[in-house]
C-alpha cells in the first residue's frame, strides 16, 4: 500500500463553480485517511462536484484565504493522484459499456483509463494483481467477459476491482447503487462492509440513506453546496435534519445497523 499522510482531504473556504452556478459554497472540510465517511444529500446538492474536486476534475475559485490539499499536497500530477485513490463512479460505468473485458477494465486502473488501449502495455505484475483483485471480489469468472454482457451488479463489482487493483488506502464511491436492482444493491453493501472491515478508508457519496453501511462512523449533510451538519452518524441522522436536508417531512427507521426513510 502507498505511504500516505494522515489527511485525505483538507478544504478551507473552498468555492467551486459549475458554469455560472455555485456548486460548492465556502466549504470547510477535513477528512482523515482511513475514515469511513458518508456525504449525504439530494441530487444537485454538490456531492459529485466535491468528488470531482478531490480527483481534480473541478477546481476551486482562487481567492484569499482559500486552500485545498489532497493527501497532504496542494499540487498534483493528475495521473499520480488517481493512482492513489480508488474511484467508483457512474461516469466510469458509462465509459466501460464496450467490448472491454473484465480483465481489461481492472487493468485500466493502472493507466487512469477505462479500458486497455494499444499504447498501454501491462506487465506481468499488473496482470497478477488484476487476477488477484478479481478473485478477491469473487468475480474471477468475469475476466474474459465483455462489460456489455455483464449485469449491472457484475459491472459495478468489476469497477470496484478496478479501483482496488493498485492497492489504494481510500475508496471513493459516487452514488454506487445507481441502476442496480435490489439483489445487486445488497451485494454492493456487503462488499463495502468487507472493504471497510479490511482497513480501507471509504468515502461514500449518496442520496440514499439505505446505502450507509453500519461501519460508517461519520455523516456529512450537503445541500445546495453547503454543509448543513457534520459529525458522528448517531448525532447527525435525525428525522428533523433529514427532513431539512431533503425538503420534505420524513420518518426514520433503523434495522440491523441500517437506516431507511419513509
Amino acid at each position: 500500500m502507498n505511504s500516505i499522510p494522515a489527511s485525505l482531504l483538507s478544504l478551507e473556504h473552498v468555492t467551486v463553480m459549475r458554469g455560472d452556478r455555485v456548486a460548492l459554497h465556502d466549504i470547510n472540510l477535513e477528512i482523515a485517511c482511513g475514515e469511513h465517511v458518508c456525504i449525504l444529500g439530494p441530487n444537485g446538492g454538490g456531492k459529485s462536484t466535491l468528488i470531482k474536486t478531490i480527483t481534480r476534475e473541478c477546481y476551486p475559485l482562487v481567492r484569499e484565504g482559500s486552500c485545498i490539499s489532497i493527501l497532504g499536497r496542494a499540487r498534483w500530477d493528475i495521473f499520480e493522484l488517481r493512482s492513489m485513490l480508488g474511484i467508483v463512479s457512474p461516469d466510469l460505468l458509462a465509459a466501460c459499456t464496450t467490448d472491454a473485458t473484465g480483465r481489461d477494465v481492472v487493468l485500466s486502473g493502472f493507466f487512469s483509463s477505462t479500458r486497455i488501449f494499444p499504447h498501454h502495455h501491462p506487465d506481468p505484475k499488473h496482470l497478477a494483481l488484476a487476477t488477484e483483485t478479481l478473485a478477491r471480489l469473487g468475480i474471477a469468472h468475469l475476466a474474459d467477459r465483455a462489460v456489455a454482457e455483464m449485469s449491472s451488479g457484475e459491472a459495478k463489482r468489476t469497477l470496484i476491482a478496478r479501483a482496488l487493483v493498485h492497492k489504494p488506502a481510500t475508496l471513493l464511491f459516487d452514488e454506487p447503487s445507481n441502476a442496480l436492482d435490489i439483489g445487486a444493491q445488497l451485494q454492493l453493501r456487503e462488499t463495502m462492509r468487507e472493504l471497510a472491515k479490511s482497513g480501507l478508508g471509504i468515502l461514500l457519496v449518496t442520496h440514499h440513506v439505505s446505502e450507509i453501511i453500519p461501519e460508517m462512523e461519520r455523516l456529512i449533510l450537503l445541500r445546495e453546496g453547503r454543509i448543513l451538519a457534520d459529525g458522528p452518524k448517531s448525532a447527525v441522522i435525525t428525522e428533523e435534519r433529514l427532513s431539512n436536508l431533503f425538503g420534505v417531512a420524513v420518518r426514520l427507521g433503523q434495522n440491523d445497523g441500517y437506516f431507511h426513510l419513509y
